[in-house]
């Protein structure tokens, strides 16, 4: 993964196209212009959608988050603290999901094979499915700044950390 492409000299944002290629982002609720899976060369801030290190379920054949973990200079054991402690903050530990908490799930927008919808559905009762996800992509933004923050490669990560922290 080339992540350098996205990198951007200037600190303020005129608009996430700046950094990153429009065909890169996705609108879904609750995050605006979040970006395509790590899996699909999604950049920095797709560390948010990615499984626990070791494991690449979804698409175990391109998968990117040792590489962009790398590259962004987060280690695996940092990764998975973060993700974990989120989870715990937020009431997201669920054994019937990947990895037992809903911190490691992925993007997909059209449901999920793996419990992730139903869990959801049983943490936030009574609420409508798009109030559901809007709840659910407005918390991966939110994992996705924790873990930008946590990088190393400032250079690298601070115009999307920018561009997130913005808003």
């Amino acid at each position: 993964m080339n992540c350098t492409s996205f990198m951007s000299n200037s600190r303020t944002k005129a608009s996430i196209e700046a950094i990153v290629a429009p065909d890169m982002l996705r609108n879904v609720p609750g995050w605006t212009d979040a970006p395509v899976p790590a899996c699909y060369g999604g950049d920095p801030r797709s560390l948010t959608f990615c499984c626990h290190p070791g494991h690449a379920l979804t698409f175990a054949d391109s998968c990117q988050r040792d590489a962009l973990l790398d590259h962004v200079g987060l280690s695996k054991a940092a990764f998975v603290r973060i993700k974990d402690d989120f989870s715990r903050e937020h009431g997201w530990d669920a054994e019937r999901v990947c990895f037992g908490n809903l911190a490691y799930c992925c993007m997909r927008n059209g449901g999920c094979p793996g419990n992730r919808d139903l869990v959801l559905q049983e943490k936030y009762p009574g609420k409508s499915v798009d109030e559901i996800k809007h709840i659910y992509f407005s918390l991966k933004r939110e994992l996705s700044i924790k873990l930008l923050k946590l990088c190393k490669n400032k250079v690298l990560v601070q115009s999307f950390l920018d561009f997130e922290e913005s808003r």
